[in-house]
């Protein structure tokens, strides 16, 4: 035990000569970022940086030793950059606009309608008409379009106040499709609601397991029901743009031979005969969704920021930019990536996080984030549901 804390009484002694050559560092490059920015210069030299990485390692005499080395020093030019930032050095124009919408996001004034006006994709009865009733409550005005993008159209264009979609289900995971047109339109997230979905197959009066010859659905009802489909591998499987839609359609053929996989209310709400209850592979199968509209709605009860963002196509980037969230101590809740039309191989990424884009300190993880990417804009800040 003696020996041990004569170890770490060297340990110490090392920390503070590191501590007191560290702080002289950072004043120098608190320096750098003064010079850069009266000559307009950017605060990441990705070239340099490399130069420096391969410097220090050329350093160490221990080949073992070098990759603790510049992974050090790979945390040190981190916050580097992150010390310049705080100068506010001269952006481009891209980022200049990214921050500047941000801003506009946190100053901006909450407004509710007098009247909620919420749309949501499928006909009555689809999941995404639970969500909208479960989040503002079952007298909402509602109105149903026949596709996702539609219903951010709707929405762009004034025709209601609220959409629901679907962004993730826990058995199957992320809604691509919906990810790309969270990216391609200008909406933003204001909250969030989590729906239990329990798959139910139903058909006309009369049918019978024996009699169906075709099942009718979402593709993620019939994903989500896989096991039990694969049972019988002579029915034929049709993805629908829903599932109400599905149980519709499947009402009004009253042919025996056809099913639909969708939620037990929904086949009360067809007059359809419940077959097989509880089909999904997952009894704990919950679809989250998000709630999006026109303009950002931040209270003091958000306490997630969604944001979406591209990087360099260059090593590190994407590191550099997760190194934000973790010096910064915000827990990274989601990272999702897309692929960059007309760009094979680079992605778009969507990153959720715990926080309020008023509270202390957001500022200075916001301005790092924009520093760090190529793109940047936030999506919304919203209370989190939870199940």
């Amino acid at each position: 035990m003696e020996e041990l804390d004569e170890l770490r009484q060297k340990i110490n002694e090392i920390d503070r000569e590191l501590v007191a050559l560290y702080t002289k560092r950072l004043e120098v490059c608190r320096e750098v970022g003064l010079y850069k920015k009266a000559h307009h210069l950017p605060v990441l030299d990705a070239a340099r940086e490399k130069q420096v990485l391969r410097s220090k390692a050329e350093l160490v005499q221990q080949p073992e030793l070098r990759s603790y080395v510049t992974a050090l020093f790979e945390h040190v030019m981190t916050q580097s950059r992150m010390l310049q930032s705080k100068l506010e050095t001269t952006w481009p124009p891209a980022k200049q606009r990214a921050y500047a919408e941000y801003r506009r996001a946190v100053e901006r004034q909450t407004e509710t309608p007098a009247q909620t006006r919420v749309i949501y994709q499928g006909q009555p009865g689809a999941y995404a008409e639970e969500a909208a009733k479960a989040y503002f409550g079952a007298d909402c005005v509602r109105t149903n379009a026949k596709s996702w993008e539609g219903v951010l159209i709707a929405i762009r264009e004034g025709l209601g106040d609220y959409g629901v979609l679907p962004i993730e289900n826990s058995s199957t995971g992320s809604i691509s499709a919906v990810y790309d047109l969270l990216g391609q339109y200008g909406c933003a997230i204001v909250g969030e609601q989590i729906i239990r979905v329990e798959h139910a197959l139903m058909a006309p009066k009369g049918a019978s397991l024996d009699s169906i010859c075709q099942v009718y659905s979402h593709e993620q009802g019939l994903l989500q029901c896989r096991p039990f489909l694969a049972q019988y591998p002579q029915w034929e499987q049709q993805a629908e743009p829903n599932t109400a839609l599905a149980a519709k359609l499947v009402a009004e053929s009253k042919d025996v031979t056809k099913a639909a996989i969708a939620s037990p209310q929904t086949a009360a709400l067809y007059g359809l005969e419940i077959l097989a209850e509880k089909i999904n592979f997952n009894d704990q199968n919950y679809t989250r969704f998000v709630i999006v509209s026109n303009a950002p709605q931040i209270t003091e009860a958000c306490d997630k920021v969604s944001v979406v963002f591209t990087v360099p196509h260059t090593e590190g980037s994407l590191h550099r930019v997760l190194a934000v969230f973790a010096t910064n101590g915000r827990n990274l809740l989601k990272l999702e990536s897309r692929p960059i039309v007309g760009k094979s191989w680079e992605y778009t990424f969507f990153a959720d996080f715990s926080g309020n884009l008023r509270s202390e300190g957001m500022d200075d993880t916001v301005r790092q984030l924009i520093d760090e990417t190529l793109s940047f804009r936030i999506l919304g800040n919203y209370k989190a549901a939870h199940i």
